[in-house]
């Protein structure tokens, strides 16, 4: 448990790295894949509620720093109205939200059916997108919501959903080498059949 605990956090670090080098999709109202917090939700169905907690905290607090080390208020080729003062840490809040979605549906996944995951990874990605969004127009003192953005959060929704089977797969490989049972309801279950 503690080995795969370490490995889905070193995953987390890793998909910071490989979300660097992710492009947007400019036909689809620039869209993007969010690794980070894919790897994140897909890690928070595995494990228990303090290791969620845990990758909650270090997936938000690296979130923020990667956002923050950027031009202040936001890149200006991306916000016309630059941001002035949103605060550090507000990131680990959303992370562990998105946590405790999908914690809520561990029994299911413990059971086998990682697909209701898989499913519930894109819904609480436009949940993110979206809450995020509000804090960012709270800050600014008015709220603007169009069309293109709320295409733009679908999109990345739906493409940051497709790439969950994938993920999901590299974490069963990865508990499976760490002797770690993720989904153990289901192993009893085709025992008993036998």
């Amino acid at each position: 448990m503690i080995r795969y605990s370490f490995i889905t956090i070193l995953l987390l670090l890793a998909s910071f790295v490989i979300q660097q080098f992710l492009p947007a999709f400019t036909g689809m109202h620039q869209s993007r894949i969010l690794l980070v917090q894919l790897v994140f939700l897909c890690s928070a169905v595995t494990v228990e509620q303090p290791t969620m907690l845990l990758l909650a905290f270090v997936g938000g607090f690296f979130w923020d720093a990667h956002c923050a080390l950027g031009p202040h208020g936001g890149d200006p080729e991306v916000y016309s109205q630059q941001v002035e003062s949103l605060r550090f840490g507000y990131s680990i809040f959303l992370f562990a939200a998105m946590g405790f979605l999908m914690q809520g549906i561990q029994p299911l996944f413990k059971q086998g059916k990682w697909h209701f995951s898989a499913l519930l990874s894109g819904i609480s990605i436009f949940l993110y997108l979206a809450a995020e969004y509000a804090i960012i127009n709270f800050v600014r003192g008015d709220f603007v919501f169009s069309k293109a953005t709320f295409m733009q959060m679908v999109f990345t929704s739906f493409l940051t959903m497709l790439f969950s089977p994938l993920v999901f797969w590299l974490l069963f490989r990865l508990a499976s080498a760490c002797d770690h049972s993720i989904y153990p309801e289901a192993g009893r279950k085709r025992q008993r059949a036998f």
